[in-house]
C-alpha cells in the first residue's frame, strides 16, 4: 500500500455521530480508543480504562507510566459510576488498552478481569490477589446485573508486540513490555435483555462467535483500513454478521497519542485509513440493513434505543 501523509477528516462522518443520547439510567459512554463504560445506574463495567494517552515521542523514546492526572480526569468523566464498577476488563494488554487498567481498578476497588497477561499487569501495579480475576475463553462472570463472557479472539494484523506477558509489568516500562497477551471478544448480557459484543481489536478467530447473539456491536477498527478488502469483509462477517447485530458503533479509530482534553481526530494514514474502512463498511451496512455509527466522546448513549 502506498504511504500517505495526513489523516482522514473525521468531520466527513459527522452525520454518523448519532447514537441516541439518553438521560435514563442505562447508558454506554465512549471514553476513547476502546474504553467503554456500560452502566445501568446500579452496576457498571468498564473496558480498558485507558486515559493516559502518552504522546508518540514519549511512547517511541521513553519508558511509559500511567499519568495520574489524566486518569483522574478520565474518572471524573465517569462520575458516580466509579463507585459501582463491578469490573475493569482489558480487551487485550497492549499499552493503549491496559496501561491504566490496574490503576483504575485500584482506585475504584473493582476487580481487574482478564487472562494471565492482564493479571501480570495487575501484579506489577501491586493489586492484591483477590482483586485480580483470571478468565479463560468461554468463561462467563456475573458482574452486577451483567453477564460477561470472554471469547478468544486475535489482534488485528500486524501485531507489533505479540505474545504473552510472562511476568509482572512494573512501570515505568518500555512499550514492548505491554505485549498483546490474550485478546478477547466480550459478550455482555444485561438483565434488561440488552446484549452487546465489544470487539476491541479488529482481529478474529474464525467461527469463534458462531451461535452467539448480540443486538449491538462496538467494533474496533484500528489498523483495519490498511488491510485488503477481503480481510475487511471477513472481519465484518465474523463479528457483526456472526452475532446478528442490528447496530454497529465504531471504536478504536481515534488518535490515541492525543489527550482527551483535545478534540478527537482519526489516526494518521501512516497507521490506518479510516476512509478505506468506511467505504467498505458503509456498503455492507446498507446491504444488510445495519445501522453504522460513531460514538460521541463522553456522552451517555443508548445504542439499543429505536
Amino acid at each position: 500500500m502506498r504511504f500517505r501523509f495526513g489523516r482522514p477528516d473525521i468531520d466527513r462522518y459527522a452525520d454518523r455521530f448519532d447514537v441516541p443520547a439518553t438521560r435514563g439510567a442505562f447508558a454506554v459512554t465512549f471514553l476513547g480508543v476502546s474504553t467503554l463504560l456500560v452502566d445501568d445506574g446500579e452496576s457498571a463495567v468498564l473496558t480498558d480504562g485507558f486515559f493516559s494517552r502518552p504522546s508518540l515521542p514519549v511512547v517511541a523514546l521513553r519508558r511509559i507510566s500511567p499519568d495520574a492526572d489524566r486518569i483522574t480526569a478520565g474518572l471524573n468523566r465517569i462520575g458516580s459510576a466509579t463507585s459501582r464498577l463491578a469490573g475493569v476488563l482489558p480487551v487485550h494488554t497492549h499499552y493503549d488498552h491496559a496501561l491504566d487498567s490496574a490503576v483504575v481498578a485500584g482506585r475504584t476497588g473493582a476487580p481487574l478481569l482478564g487472562g494471565r497477561s492482564a493479571a501480570h499487569i495487575g501484579r506489577g501495579h501491586g493489586l492484591p490477589g483477590e482483586q485480580i480475576g483470571l478468565v479463560t475463553s468461554g468463561d462467563t462472570r456475573r458482574l452486577g446485573a451483567f453477564d460477561v463472557t470472554w471469547i478468544e479472539s486475535n489482534h488485528c494484523p500486524p501485531d507489533r508486540f505479540s505474545g504473552a506477558i510472562d511476568g509482572p509489568v512494573v512501570p515505568p516500562a518500555r512499550v514492548k513490555a505491554y505485549r498483546c497477551g490474550e485478546a478477547w471478544s466480550l459478550l455482555l448480557t444485561h438483565d434488561s435483555g440488552r446484549t452487546a459484543l465489544i470487539q476491541g481489536s479488529a482481529g478474529f478467530v474464525p467461527g469463534a462467535l458462531a451461535g452467539r447473539r448480540a443486538d449491538v456491536t462496538y467494533l474496533g477498527v484500528g489498523q483495519l483500513g490498511r488491510l485488503d478488502e477481503v480481510y475487511l469483509r471477513t472481519y465484518w462477517a465474523e463479528t457483526v454478521q456472526a452475532v446478528g447485530a442490528r447496530r454497529v458503533v465504531l471504536i478504536h479509530w481515534d488518535d490515541f497519542f492525543r489527550p482527551l482534553d483535545h478534540p478527537l481526530r482519526a489516526l494518521p494514514y501512516l497507521g490506518d485509513d479510516l476512509d478505506a474502512t468506511m467505504r467498505i463498511f458503509t456498503v455492507l451496512a446498507a446491504e444488510q440493513g445495519v445501522g453504522l455509527h460513531f460514538p460521541t466522546l463522553g456522552r451517555r448513549e443508548d445504542p439499543w434505543e429505536r
